[in-house]
């Protein structure tokens, strides 16, 4: 009896530790699933878009938006990407497997186009242009100059957002992306093309899908 005991006991702790092993291994995947990129509302009608061109079936409108970062719930930006602001639209019911390769950007003519990147790559470098740091504690006074003029040599003090802030600047343009995968139509969203340049340097911008739907170039407005 008692090793009989003994064995329920243990195999009562086992099933214990398996169940809590399988909640730490959901919590992330809902996590995952809450955070995915889910796209932007598209507008109206493809001619509420800078641009217009017919892939197949498809109507793919864009607006370039520079260093901006128009997400639904605030204005971010980013100093190392610019970003196009597109939508896909097609007949009722349509569907379209989209792939972030689907797209590039040509700027300036270049033979060699930019690549479409990940919201994971651009989420280091996202900003919120009204934030304004903590100012910095008030120097003390009783220090005296000794000839140097009075002038402090010491750097600037060095700015940290907030961790939790951050997090929710990458959240909303990770939310904001252009979804890939199988997905219905019409759908719009943010994408990501490396450029650390500024925007007033662009003269010619040409948005360049080739995908499942067929191939199409859109020409943006700097």
């Amino acid at each position: 009896m008692r090793l009989l005991r003994i064995a329920v006991l243990s195999t009562g702790v086992l099933s214990g530790a398996i169940g809590l092993c399988v909640q730490g291994q959901e919590t992330p995947a809902k996590e995952a699933q809450v955070n995915e990129a889910k796209g932007m509302p598209a507008r109206a009608t493809p001619g509420d878009y800078q641009a217009q061109a017919q892939a197949g079936t498809v109507t793919i409108a864009a607006d370039f938006v520079g260093h901006a970062v128009p997400t639904p719930e605030q204005m971010l930006s980013t100093e190392d990407f610019v970003v196009v602001e597109a939508a896909l639209f097609g007949p009722p019911q349509a569907r379209l497997n989209l792939s972030i390769n689907d797209f590039s950007l040509r700027i300036n003519g270049k033979k060699t186009p930019l690549a479409r990147q990940s919201y994971v790559v651009v989420a280091r470098s996202l900003k919120d242009p009204e934030w304004q740091p903590p100012e910095p504690p008030a120097k003390s006074k009783s220090s005296l100059s000794t000839g140097g003029g009075g002038q402090n040599d010491s750097p600037p003090p060095v700015v940290h957002v907030p961790v939790p802030l951050q997090r929710s600047w990458e959240q909303r343009a990770q939310k904001a992306s252009l979804p890939e995968g199988d997905r219905p139509l019409p759908l719009a969203g943010l994408m990501f093309f490396q450029y650390r340049s500024k925007t007033q340097g662009i003269r010619s911008i040409e948005l360049i899908y080739d995908g499942a739907g067929g191939k199409a170039t859109l020409t943006l407005n700097p």
